[in-house]
């Protein structure tokens, strides 16, 4: 295993390591989320995590969010061919069994990228196709669609961040887009925040030059559209500029965060796609 797919040394506390897993199906209408993690607690002990959400079309099938033993029980996650390969299985109440096909290099966060200083946390994202099954209503159901899988690792301050974005657009050929976007305490606007971005197909991976990311929420502040504007290279003559609305959504409570998951239709240049938008903010 190559040494960036292994769990980073957790050193003082509220250092994480955390795989996250996002997929659609929009054929079969079956959308969802895991993510398992190990961060170090105030006592210097280390502690896993694990959340899904699944969905069949607009309704959810359930969540789950549990921390400590029951973890490793509820979610676990393999590399199965190092930057390559993975798959992720839910047992119990959300019953799925995935596998995650790179169709992407990975495109990299740097820690001295604006959005992973803000945020505390440094990684990478690929694109990915997704096969396997999902057990919807004692029913085991087919999922072929695509998907997202990011590594993040670091020690995020949420006295200081007021809100974190997670991005994804991908399309049939496999190529996509990712975004990370990072909101201080304290700050207002979109417009405030420090915020990453890439290109990605088959053959490479394009850290964008300058990327704008505009959304509407509902009354509760969940995102329902999103509209995208993506200067990839300093030189280009215009930008690519994107339009999304969501299809599925629901809120997990997560402690002192609250994490508002949503499952988005993409239109950029001519494209169509699926993807996803999550935010993770205070509860």
């Amino acid at each position: 295993m190559t040494a960036v797919e292994q769990v980073h040394e957790l050193r003082k506390p509220g250092d994480t390591d955390a795989v996250t897993f996002s997929w659609a199906d929009p054929a079969a209408g079956l959308y969802g989320l895991a993510r398992v993690a190990t961060g170090l607690s105030a006592e210097g002990a280390e502690q896993p995590s694990a959340l899904a959400v699944l969905f069949s079309g607009r309704e959810p099938l359930g969540a789950v969010a549990v921390a400590g033993d029951q973890a490793p029980e509820a979610v676990t996650a393999s590399v199965e061919e190092p930057l390559r390969r993975w798959t992720v299985r839910g047992a119990g109440e959300l019953a799925f069994d995935l596998e995650f096909a790179a169709t992407t290099p990975s495109a990299e966060l740097g820690g001295r990228d604006k959005a992973a200083k803000a945020g505390g946390l440094q990684g990478y994202e690929q694109v990915c196709r997704v096969s396997g099954t999902v057990r919807v209503e004692g029913r085991s159901r087919t999922v072929n669609g695509l998907g997202q899988r990011g590594h993040a690792w670091g020690n995020p301050d949420w006295d200081r961040i007021a809100l974190t974005r997670t991005v994804g657009a991908w399309f049939d050929d496999g190529s996509g887009f990712v975004i990370g976007a990072v909101r201080p305490e304290g700050a207002p606007s979109h417009a405030d925040e420090a915020i990453w971005a890439a290109a990605l197909d088959g053959e490479r991976a394009r850290i964008v030059d300058d990327a704008r990311l505009s959304t509407t929420t509902d009354e509760a502040g969940r995102q329902i559209r999103a509209g995208l504007e993506l200067w990839v290279g300093k030189d280009d003559d215009y930008p690519l500029r994107g339009t999304g609305e969501v299809v599925a959504g629901s809120t997990l409570e997560l402690g002192a965060l609250r994490l508002d998951v949503a499952f988005f239709r993409w239109h950029v240049d001519g494209r169509a796609g699926t993807g996803h938008y999550d935010v993770i903010r205070h509860a």
